[in-house]
């Protein structure tokens, strides 16, 4: 078997449904196999960047490894900046890059690019094929190593002569790393120091991030919650891990989380960390980081995470699904009434100021957005103030109905990976808040989703700024607005130019209606182009460098 034949067979065996991917000539002879390949349905991106993006969405959403393709040199380095994503958010998926012929590599080629090299430090391993027997022993490590453990992204470079030659097939049944090998359960030691401090603590908090996703860890972390009456904060990454309706949750914590969030961190005397790696935008300040605490729990299957912030006094290595379960066995059923009252009394201290304005505001459209999906979308986030206003108001109660980038903070994330949970889920209902930033940068997968009659649900926060940028301009740049000011062309127009449906919004009262009309339309995407008030800020605001409970909780000058 072909070489390219055989990469096809070993990517059918292990069980891949979906690839994203655009062809060039280093990867023409995979692209000739998938031509006669009906079990694999390959989705044509118009950028390789929004291929490993779509991959990402579709891993995020499913659970399964997200695999994508691209071709040699400049097709192989558009992949990066979404595997540099997928790295930094812990999310599986399997990138395929064709390589020139091996006897002309290091040769300065045509199309040739050292793609393990400038990959290294942005995956969690990468291959170069140099024979073809190597082959179905690389592919079944590469799905294996990014599925284990803590996920990420793994890369396969395949010279062009390799995918050419024959050898035997064979698809090894066993997975024999030597070096490799992740911890699952935790010390049962250190479990049972954990149930202590849980049983001594009175003002407990569950701090919660991906990892609890990724390990399908939400049922025994509810359990946990409810038999000891633990509340629950969570990151970005580790929205949905914790129904948001419970009573026990408090939101998402950090440099916008709730009031109430950051000011239980900063005041309870038991931290519980699972799945999460104290990143700067959780923890502010870290030298005033959860300033009361007196002990600090930490469940992660990577051991580099664990004191690499912040010192931990209880240290569990393993999966957080199987450490909470034997954590669940050695915990006491507790109360904390008064911890419980102490945190509603931060809630009625605290509530996000409702502004006046005769322009669309962009808490009207995600909360009406909210309102008219039931909740029930998968939610789809570029990078900006509308995906904070998103985190903040489209409450999620269950896993995998999140996806956005958060670690590496990428501007285009959204439109492809809305693609990629399309795909992933074709029977649910998908939502993408965007910015006229945002969108685009990746403008271009809109043409991918009308080619694929992908009934994505696309709301642009149009403010004509890139409004992140515009408000730390405000706020600490006495708002000098430096390059930040947006002159865009009509968005649904353009939406309409590429075989979507376009929609203009300029006022609330039009809003219901597009929002109907969108949720209405099945068969092909649609884009509500939000002109929403210019110089919005989100609140609350841990400004850079401070602590949690140093928020800025409304515009400086209007506290009233």
């Amino acid at each position: 078997m072909k070489g390219a034949k055989m990469l096809i067979e070993l990517l059918k065996r292990e069980g891949v449904e979906v690839i994203f991917g655009y062809p060039g000539g280093a990867v023409i002879d995979i692209y000739d196999v998938l031509f006669d390949t009906p079990e694999i349905k390959h989705v044509l991106v118009r950028h390789e960047q929004g291929a490993a993006h779509a991959a990402d969405g579709y891993a995020r959403t499913t659970g399964k490894v997200g695999v994508c393709i691209a071709t040699s040199g400049p097709g192989a380095t558009n992949l990066t900046t979404g595997l540099a994503t997928a790295y930094m958010d812990s999310v599986p998926v399997v990138a395929i890059t064709g390589q020139v012929p091996t006897k002309l590599i290091g040769k300065d080629a045509f199309q040739e690019a050292d793609v393990t090299g400038i990959t290294m430090p942005i995956t969690k391993h990468n291959f170069l094929v140099t024979h073809i027997e190597e082959l179905p022993t690389i592919v079944r490590e590469a799905f294996h190593i990014a599925s284990t453990g803590r996920p990420g992204p793994v890369l396969i470079d395949l010279p062009k002569d390799v995918q050419q030659q024959e050898a035997e097939f064979t698809f090894p049944e066993k997975v024999e790393i030597p070096g490799y090998r992740p911890t699952y359960q935790g010390h049962i030691n250190q479990i049972n120091l954990a149930a202590q401090a849980i049983e001594k603590a009175q003002k407990p908090l569950l701090y919660i991030g991906g990892g609890v996703i990724a390990s399908g860890a939400s049922g025994a972390l509810r359990e946990l919650a409810e038999k000891t009456e633990i509340p629950v904060t969570h990151t970005l990454m580790g929205k949905g891990a914790f129904p948001e309706h419970h009573r026990l949750s408090l939101g998402m914590l950090g440099m916008h989380g709730t009031y109430w969030a950051n000011k239980a961190i900063m005041n309870c005397d038991l931290l519980i960390a699972v799945g999460a790696r104290f990143d700067d935008r959780v923890t502010g300040n870290l030298k005033t980081f959860a300033k009361n605490t007196e002990t600090i729990i930490h469940i992660d299957i990577d051991p580099a995470e664990i004191g690499k912030n912040v010192k931990t006094h209880i240290p569990i290595v393993g999966d957080a699904r199987l450490v909470l379960e034997e954590l669940l066995k050695r915990v006491k059923p507790k109360k904390h009434p008064e911890w419980i009252q102490e945190i509603e009394g931060w809630k009625k201290e605290y509530q996000p100021p409702r502004k006046e304005s005769t322009k669309l505001l962009p808490h009207a459209v995600v909360e009406k957005v909210y309102q008219a999906t039931k909740g029930k979308a998968i939610v789809v986030t570029d990078v900006g103030q509308h995906q904070m206003w998103a985190a903040q108001i489209y409450l999620l109660d269950e896993p995998r109905c999140w996806a956005s980038s958060g670690g590496l903070g990428t501007m285009g994330y959204g439109l492809p990976a809305a693609v990629g949970a399309q795909v992933g889920n074709p029977d649910k209902l998908v939502v993408l808040f965007s910015g006229d930033g945002s969108i685009m940068m990746k403008i271009q997968e809109l043409v991918t989703a009308c080619n694929y009659c992908l009934p994505i649900k696309i709301f642009v926060l149009n403010n004509s700024y890139l409004g992140m940028v515009r408000q730390w301009q405000g706020c600490f740049y006495k708002g000098r607005y430096s390059c930040t000011q947006l002159k865009n062309p009509d968005l649904a127009q353009l939406a309409c130019a590429f075989g979507a449906e376009g929609i203009s919004v300029k006022n609330e009262a039009e809003l219901e209606e597009a929002i109907n009309k969108a949720l209405s339309i099945e068969n092909r995407p649609v884009l509500v182009d939000c002109h929403i008030e210019e110089e919005e800020n989100v609140y609350p605001f841990v400004p850079p460098g401070k602590s949690l409970d140093e928020m800025i909780l409304w515009e400086p000058g209007k506290e009233g």
